[in-house]
């Protein structure tokens, strides 16, 4: 046998020494497993990135598709402001004055109606292209913020105020178009009756005096007792006798417009009943003085006897 004498101290020594190369194995390992941890959290952090960056680019897409979409529609906007001439805030609608001209009364016929111009400061808002989200670095444990996400959140702003003032002009229109529906549902657009005009809305010499005379309104002869069809629709006004016109029936059509009809044998309404275009309301007649039978036919604006053709849209 052999024996080998160590001294305390050395062996002292060796035993430290192991000690610190345990500690630093088992750190260098700690280290490889969390370095082998980071890289696969890196990956999927980059791979989160791309996709972020491909999203984003598709959102770029879209908002510049929705700016091209809203562009479109504003301009679509201005161009029928422009055509009906909508500049009144207020929606008032409008027809020529008792001394307007037959030229004007013949404007009211494709609705004179007139609005405030849209307003200004309504330009489109562009999109800024760029914007991508940076890539993470190694190490990092989270995406840092996109460099165009205040942009983004711009975008959205301004996009939500260009939606809300095509909103509001969208429904100017609406409230226009309906006003002109109205409007022309109240203009004596058809016959009363089919039959021969026998005198115009002119100048004549009267068949009773012979002096020239204003004849402010068709008379259209045709068989006793057809039925006279309202122009337009209206309110039955008045129905009676009036002079020389016999039996008289008027309607109010609204915006200033009445349609008269005289030498009726009668009268199917009552004042104050709403009637519709196309519906029948009295029957032709010879009353008053009259030299057949035949229909009078007139079309005031404001008081003021105007052509009925003017208003008239049938052959």
């Amino acid at each position: 046998m052999k024996k080998i004498r160590v001294e305390h101290r050395v062996l002292v020594r060796a035993v430290v020494c192991a000690g610190f190369v345990l500690v630093g194995f088992v750190g260098a390992m700690a280290h490889y497993f969390q370095v082998v941890g980071k890289v696969a959290e890196n990956q999927l952090l980059r791979a989160e990135n791309l996709e972020l960056q491909n999203r984003w680019r598709e959102a770029e897409q879209k908002f510049s598709h929705i700016n091209d979409e809203l562009d479109r529609v504003k301009r679509l906007n201005s161009n029928l402001r422009h055509i009906t001439q909508l500049n009144d805030p207020e929606r008032k609608l409008s027809i020529a004055a008792p001394e307007a001209t037959t030229g004007q009364a013949r404007e009211f016929v494709g609705g004179g109606i007139a609005t405030e111009p849209a307003q200004a400061g309504m330009g489109a808002v562009g999109v800024k292209a760029g914007g991508e989200g940076r890539m993470i670095a190694d190490g990092d444990s989270r995406p840092a913020p996109a460099e165009g996400d205040g942009d983004l959140l711009k975008q959205l702003d301004d996009l939500g105020k260009k939606v809300k003032v095509q909103e509001q002009e969208a429904r100017a229109l609406k409230s226009y178009f309906e006003d002109q529906q109205a409007l022309l549902a109240s203009a004596p657009s058809i016959w009363p009756v089919r039959g021969w005009v026998t005198s115009d809305f002119s100048v004549r010499l009267d068949p009773y005096t012979g002096e020239r005379v204003m004849h402010e309104g068709l008379d259209i002869a045709t068989a006793m007792g057809t039925p006279v069809r309202a122009p337009a629709d209206g309110t039955v006004v008045f129905g009676g006798v009036e002079g020389g016109y016999g039996h008289v029936l008027v309607i109010d059509h609204g915006y200033g417009l009445k349609s008269r009809f005289g030498h009726l044998s009668r009268i199917d309404v009552k004042v104050g009943q709403k009637v519709h275009r196309g519906d029948f309301v009295a029957a032709v007649g010879n009353t008053g003085r009259s030299t057949g039978p035949h229909l009078h036919y007139e079309v005031r604006v404001n008081g003021v006897a105007d052509n009925p053709r003017k208003f008239i849209l049938e052959e």
